[in-house]
């Protein structure tokens, strides 16, 4: 649905931003239903559901007669396909997604010639499409040497061998998913050959799913954690899965160890507790004795792990992969994922009251952006570098718990990944979208890091133990644009019926078909990798620069503002306190010596350390010289976005009594500029305004606490301050506001209710509060202006104290 930043007439605002939320509404629809398309659905939805204002066929359950000639359901006949859809987004269709269910038709029972193979003519590919070159020999470390963990064709191969004669994921098992595109902004083909970066506006369908990491499915989505950025690509090559986190690096060195790391955060064994939360005691002993997890510590005691929505946080790769050109030359790559909205989060305090009032905050931002118009966006983002600039890196770029600053390698913008459609079915497509490392494509390689050979083979692994065997690739959601052929056969819910009695190659009964691509057409592996580094013996071990633990975890710490600074503290301070081990907080704060002392001081005396314990040992004694000491992309006041507001929600208290012409203004303003105004009052329904008129209130300060909004509008109006003065849940919408570093609007009489809330005029330290606007009684204008500008801004961390003040 098209976006718009055209005035809208006051009187349809109303009806607009009620229409684009999806866990409250008014008592009374507005007669001007028809403003815009989401409108116009919610009053279609209205007016069917009143076409039904009992059950009819009710009493005809009942007796003998009635239970041998049951009667026919009741039915009403909608104005149009709107109030039936899922999504208003149904109509973004692509190569994937298709486009609108055509009108009573279930095609899942049309012939089955849509999902009859002949493979006559065509090469043999993976079961994700991508054309295999050789079929005849596994990849092996040299022509003597052994077969590889990587060789994901052959892995494949045998894997559904073996599952030939269908749980809720393990990690990431909360999540949300959305259809869209993404648009190369050039040719890539100096560096790569992969699909999506062919030629300049090529546009590849993706579907990507965004998640939290420690909590099962039915966690709060505002936890302190990692969240899951995974993007399937249905290129016309096979399909492409980077899946990634938001942030670059990871806690381990070596897939190894993953199985420890999970089984220390999921909640305890002997209680299952706690769910979705890292502040237990098994987690910071394992952490503790652990030290490369320090950096990504870091990160995830940062503002990071509590997003404001899945819209405006980063993405990326976090492993280092290879771009592989027409002629075989291989660069290294990571990828990075750049919201157009800018990277925002949330404060503890909010977050830990938002999980209360609406644990799908996330979830229900994700779908109500996307059905509103304002398309979450992101720009990918690229470091590109060789293997000789990699040899004299200070660190190794095969470890994941590194970060190669900006500084040393920019980042190249190279397309542009819009979502614009949301799911029909949760389950159909969120729940049973199947990602994976090794789903790669020509163009695409690997690395030798460590922890992603492990998660090329453990992906396959899951995927069929969790969607019931080795044909999860025909799931509709899973299965690529491009062709599929093989010679696998059979297993459990298998869908293509395969035409003739061939399923081996080579063979001469079906003409040599499927046939082998050949390294001109299939995905052949960069022969060598790293060839500086490695070594012939096979070994057990690691590089000695993964030893370094604690520079990038410095570095991570230096480069963020000095409120970032005291959150992080924070952070530690409190998951720190909820360990029961004393010793195992000492050993956290004896490691947090080597990354900063600072840090590890504040901690420490938050914890009752009148004394720090001595810091831990180093494994590398003398680490090298980094060549950044100071990052200051890292932090996420770097990264503002656009500037724009669109998906921004607004609360606009009223009550009865409200000067009805200064409300109405700023919901039009603000509605022009792509944010949600909604009106709060003590309870939904009408209420006369001062002037005479009537406003609907969709939402109460009961069910639409102040921290569920990202800014404030208090109104004028004697009679209405007076009547939201009286009732306490204001005062509490009012604190939280202010405490959360939002912006307010103060319209005229309002200003008896931020005396009334013990909210100080100016900062802590005397200045004034760019955040706190305050406008006389009917004049609106200019006040609305500085409000917006203040709202497309970063919260403000200036009014902060610990303890709060308010």
């Amino acid at each position: 649905m098209p976006k718009t930043n055209s005035p809208v007439p006051p009187r349809k605002t109303a009806a607009q931003a009620a229409a684009r939320n999806t866990d409250s509404g008014p008592a009374h629809l507005p007669s001007d239903g028809g403003a815009d398309l989401p409108a116009e659905k919610m009053a279609q939805v209205e007016a069917l559901v009143a076409a039904m204002p009992h059950n009819p066929t009710k009493a005809a359950e009942h007796g003998f007669a009635n239970a041998i000639a049951p009667q026919r359901g009741t039915t009403v006949k909608p104005e149009s396909r709107l109030p039936g859809g899922s999504t208003l987004t149904e109509e973004n269709g692509s190569e994937k997604t298709g486009s609108v269910a055509p009108e009573g038709l279930n095609a899942t029972i049309e012939p089955l010639d849509r999902v009859r193979v002949d493979s006559a003519g065509r090469v043999l590919t993976t079961n994700q499409g991508v054309a295999i070159s050789d079929n005849q020999n596994s990849l092996k470390a040299g022509l003597r040497g052994p077969a590889l963990l990587e060789d994901f064709v052959l892995r494949e191969k045998l894997t559904h061998f073996d599952h030939e004669r269908i749980p809720e994921r393990i990690v990431h098992a909360r999540g949300s998913a959305a259809h869209g595109f993404f648009e190369a902004y050039e040719p890539l083909t100096r560096f790569t050959k992969a699909a999506p970066f062919k030629e300049a506006g090529k546009i590849t369908p993706v579907f990507v799913r965004f998640s939290t990491v420690a909590g099962e499915r039915g966690s709060k989505d505002t936890a302190r954690d990692v969240r899951g950025f995974a993007v399937k690509f249905y290129t016309d090559e096979g399909n492409w899965d980077l899946v990634g986190n938001n942030m670059p690096v990871f806690f381990i060195q070596d897939a190894m160890k993953f199985p420890d790391l999970v089984h220390a955060v999921k909640p305890e064994p002997h209680n299952a507790m706690p769910q979705a939360a890292s502040a237990h005691d098994t987690f910071w002993d394992f952490v503790s004795l652990m030290p490369e997890s320090t950096h990504m510590l870091m990160w995830v005691m940062s503002d990071r792990a509590i997003p404001r929505s899945y819209a405006t946080m980063q993405g990326f790769g976090v492993h280092s992969y290879r771009f592989v050109n027409e002629a075989g030359e291989s660069v290294f790559v990571k990828f990075h994922w750049e919201p157009k909205y800018g990277t925002h989060s949330l404060v503890w305090d909010e977050a830990v009251k938002i999980s209360g009032a609406d644990p799908d905050f996330h979830r229900r931002d994700l779908w109500e952006r996307i059905e509103s118009g304002a398309y979450p966006e992101w720009e990918l983002g690229v470091q590109i570098f060789t293997e000789a600039q990699a040899e004299e890196f200070s660190f190794d770029i095969l470890d994941a718990t590194k970060i190669i600053p900006e500084e040393l390698v920019p980042v190249q913008k190279v397309g542009r990944m819009v979502l614009n459609r949301n799911p029909d079915n949760f389950f159909a497509e969120t729940e049973q979208v199947a990602f994976c490392t090794a789903h790669v494509v020509p163009g695409i390689d690997f690395s030798n890091d460590p922890l992603l050979a492990g998660r090329i083979h453990s992906y396959v692994d899951t995927q069929i133990s969790r969607l019931g065997g080795p044909n999860f690739h025909e799931i509709p959601i899973n299965a690529p644009i491009a062709q599929v052929h093989n010679n696998q056969r059979d297993g459990m819910h298998r869908q293509a019926i395969h035409r003739g009695r061939v399923s081996y190659e080579p063979n001469s009964l079906a003409g040599g078909c499927p046939f082998q691509a050949g390294a001109a057409q299939g995905f052949v592996s960069v022969a060598a990798r790293l060839q500086a580094k490695e070594e012939q013996a096979k070994v057990r071990g690691k590089p000695e620069k993964f030893a370094d633990h604690y520079t990038q975890a410095t570095l991570f710490y230096e480069s963020q503002t000095p409120v970032e600074q005291a959150h992080i503290a924070a952070a530690f301070r409190f998951e720190l306190s909820k360990v029961t081990v004393p010793a195992i907080r000492e050993r956290m704060v004896a490691s947090l010596r080597n990354a900063s002392e600072a840090l590890a001081r504040e901690v420490g005396q938050g914890l009752g350390m009148d004394v720090l314990p001595a810091a831990l040992p180093r494994a590398l004694a003398k680490p090298a010289r980094p060549e950044v000491m100071m990052s200051p992309k890292l932090s996420l006041l770097a990264r503002p976005g656009d500037g724009s507001v669109q998906g921004r929600k607004v609360a606009v208290l009223v009550a009865p009594g409200v000067a009805g012409e200064s409300i109405a203004q700023v919901q039009a303003a603000l509605f022009a500029q792509g944010a949600v105004a909604r009106l709060v009052a003590p309870r939904i329904g009408p209420l006369p305004t001062l002037e005479g008129d009537t406003l609907e209130a969709d939402a109460s300060l009961e069910n639409e606490p102040g921290f569920l909004f990202d800014a404030l509008v208090l109104p004028d109006g004697e009679q209405a301050v007076a009547a939201l003065a009286r009732n306490g849940h204001t005062m509490e919408f009012i604190k939280d506001q202010y405490r959360h570093g939002k912006t307010l609007l103060v319209l005229g009489a309002s200003r008896a209710l931020i005396d009334q809330a013990g909210v100080p005029a100016t900062l802590p330290g005397g200045k004034a509060d760019p955040g706190l606007l305050m406008a006389e009684a009917g004049k609106t204008d200019g006040a609305i202006e500085a409000f917006i500008a203040a709202l497309a801004g970063p919260r403000h961390a200036e009014r902060e104290t610990d303890p709060p003040l308010v």
